[in-house]
């Protein structure tokens, strides 16, 4: 039941970003410097294992926020949002922010990625306590 719910927690946070990414495409584009066609789309489109790689890195990070939830008792609905919103503000963002200036990147990339990453974490930690 446990890798279940990590799954379905998965699966909300990835659906968030598609969400996410859909709306702030433009600016996330121009913030990270992507190369576009004359439609405006991306050069070479979308390669899908990319949204793989995407997915299994989110399922690792709902997989140990579940055992850091179970290990410090986090439990409510309340908690696990808290909770999840904090690993991503506290621990993901900072890392992003991190590695975006280190490249010399806007830092409206790092705000739409920590964004995401704090948006996508309080989802996962809501999911995760629901079961």
């Amino acid at each position: 039941m446990e890798l279940l719910n990590i799954i379905v927690a998965t699966m909300a946070g990835f659906g968030l970003g598609a969400v996410w990414y859909n709306v702030l495409s433009e600016p996330w584009m121009d913030a990270a410097g992507i190369p576009r066609g004359p439609d405006g789309q991306p050069e070479g489109g979308m390669d899908p294992k990319l949204l793989v790689l995407g997915f299994v890195m989110q399922l690792l990070v709902a997989g140990m926020m579940s055992h850091i939830f179970r290990s410090s008792g986090v439990t409510t609905l309340g908690a696990g949002l808290v909770s999840g919103a904090g690993v991503g503000l506290f621990l993901i963002s900072p890392w992003i922010v991190l590695n975006n200036s280190y490249a010399m990147r806007p830092w409206k990339l790092s705000l739409i990625d920590g964004g995401y990453a704090t948006l996508a974490c309080a989802v996962i930690g809501l999911v995760l306590t629901l079961f």
